[in-house]
């Protein structure tokens, strides 16, 4: 059991629940370990990605579906093998959350580099540049 502090207070986490994100994510390249924290209530929407390297630093995030928004996106043979992904079935696409200038904004969900996690390994990857193929349902 590893123990962190973070503005959340010291949160004991299960090494089987770390998450891994081999390259980090833009702009937090270093920072490899997380967790995926979320608020005591059935369903939670909006989710925590806490940096196990870095304990000051953490990112609200939502699953894509919840928003209605679906994407086609295609991996390299390379991103597949670094998170060990072995089915589509198994990903999870996250999105960041982060209010816009004015902190009076609704926070927008950064719908460019989605976060893709393998459920059954726990490793994800930030695939950056996607403007195209996002299906919104109704």
């Amino acid at each position: 059991m590893l123990v962190v502090h973070t503005r959340f207070g010291d949160i004991e986490i299960d090494p089987e629940t770390i998450l891994t994100f081999p390259k980090g994510l833009l702009g937090f390249e270093s920072l490899t370990r997380y967790k995926l924290l979320h608020e005591d209530k059935p369903d939670p929407t909006v989710f925590w990605l806490q940096s196990l390297d870095d304990a000051d630093v953490s990112f609200n995030v939502v699953q894509a579906n919840s928003l209605g928004i679906e994407y086609q996106i295609e991996l390299s043979d390379e991103e597949t093998a670094l998170i060990d992904l072995e089915s589509p079935d198994d990903a999870v696409l996250l999105l960041t959350l982060a209010r816009q200038d004015d902190s009076q904004k609704p926070l927008a969900a950064n719908t460019f580099a989605p976060l893709v996690l393998s459920t059954k390994s726990r490793k994800g990857l930030q695939k950056a540049g996607l403007r195209a193929d996002i299906v919104f349902r109704n």
